[in-house]
């Protein structure tokens, strides 16, 4: 997985208008907490953290006053419109320590095409160490039948990592296409209707 230094600079200013005045001057406001310590309150500039949050579960070496932090992003708020960074909490972790993340699931595979593929999660939770968090992970749907389903047990999981999302969490589903042919129903003109302009010949003669 990959890691990016970055340099954080210590928020004294709290509060909304704070926090906007770092965001026009190009900073993103974050947090850094876990392991037991105090909050850690600072900027980053929001420039290269955009291009390393690119990358999923990225680890960030956060340079604060010549101290190197290792964190992982925990939480990212966006701008509901301009997806512009507002906002990031980062958790400490060590290495060799293992942590808890959710991780993309790619499909690999053709399924029956006379299935439709319904993805019920794009992702899945797993515990591994935090160094080494795979970018995605793997499943498997060669020769998927119409009518089933692929669960997070089916997916393949690098060593050293186990699932923490329950096994039966369906990931994808085969949906089988409808075979019925609706059939359009011919309706006879009704009796009187047939002859009523015989009748209104009769009476003319």
């Amino acid at each position: 997985m990959a890691e990016v230094s970055i340099k954080g600079v210590t928020r004294t200013e709290f509060g909304k208008g704070a926090s906007r005045r770092a965001r026009v001057a190009g900073l993103v406001p974050a947090v850094i907490y876990g392991h037991g310590e105090k909050p850690l309150h600072i900027t980053l500039p929001a420039r290269e953290l955009g291009v390393a949050l690119k990358e999923s579960n990225v680890l960030l070496n956060i340079d604060i006053d010549g101290k190197t932090e290792l964190t992982l992003p925990k939480s990212v708020v966006r701008h509901p419109l301009k997806q512009i960074l507002e906002h990031i909490d980062l958790v400490l972790v060590r290495r060799g320590e293992k942590v808890t993340v959710a991780v993309p699931v790619h499909l690999e595979g053709k399924h029956d095409p006379d299935g439709i593929l319904e993805t019920q999660h794009n992702s899945i939770e797993i515990e591994a160490e935090a160094t080494s968090i795979p970018k995605f992970l793997v499943l498997d749907i060669e020769g998927m039948a119409a009518g089933t389903s692929k669960h997070a047990s089916d997916v393949v999981l690098p060593a050293g990592t186990s699932l923490v999302s329950p096994a039966n969490t369906i990931i994808v589903h085969l949906s089988e296409r409808s075979t019925v042919v609706e059939e359009v129903a011919v309706v006879a003109p009704a009796a009187d209707a047939a002859a009523a302009p015989a009748a209104d010949a009769e009476k003319k003669d």
